[in-house]
């Protein structure tokens, strides 16, 4: 397991890394390595935040809490990680294994509209990642795991890439995307 610990706007604590290192141990009865783990302990103010993203075999797992003890916010986030690994592997068990194909590479770009006409958006952050493929079922339960509001996979019934997303009223829409095939 690959734990890592970011301190913000507060001085490096042993103490704290320690304790933080621990309630992680707590996660390997629900997953399978490698794991990797990336905390972040900030203070703001009179808050104390921590931050947890966990990555394992393509499931990411993120929590933050705020309370004004920094041991506090460590415990809440590490119960909300272990809920929903917890989960995560109820669902695995649940799912029977399907073919997997080739993962592909999405690009997903953030464009700022706010500069001058002329110049058109610009484009102010970038992420990649791949797309893997998975059921629809997966695809929204990882999409709720990593607390986004949309998420793009190859669709391991058909092979074409597939968005799902969170619509205003909160029910999940799909976008299915197929590509022209001659016979």
């Amino acid at each position: 397991m690959q734990i890592s610990v970011t301190f913000r706007n507060m001085e490096p604590s042993d103490a704290l890394r320690d304790y933080a290192s621990g309630k992680i141990e707590r996660l390997k009865k629900y997953m399978a390595e490698p794991v990797d783990v990336h905390v972040v302990l900030a203070k703001h103010k009179y808050r104390n935040q921590a931050e947890v993203k966990v990555t394992s075999h393509g499931a990411v797992m993120k929590g933050v809490e705020h309370t004004e003890d920094m041991y506090s916010s460590i415990d809440l986030v590490m119960d909300k990680i272990e809920r929903q690994a917890r989960k995560r592997k109820d669902k695995i068990r649940e799912f029977k294994p399907v073919s997997l194909g080739d993962e592909i590479m999405v690009r997903h770009a953030v464009l700022d509209q706010a500069v001058a006409e002329e110049e058109g958006p610009r484009i102010i952050n970038t992420q990649e990642f791949s797309a893997k493929p998975m059921s629809v079922e997966e695809a929204v339960e990882q999409m709720n795991l990593m607390n986004n509001d949309f998420l793009v996979f190859l669709n391991a019934s058909t092979q074409d890439v597939n968005v799902i997303y969170r619509r205003r009223d909160r029910n999940i829409g799909l976008i299915e995307a197929r590509a022209s095939r001659e016979a």
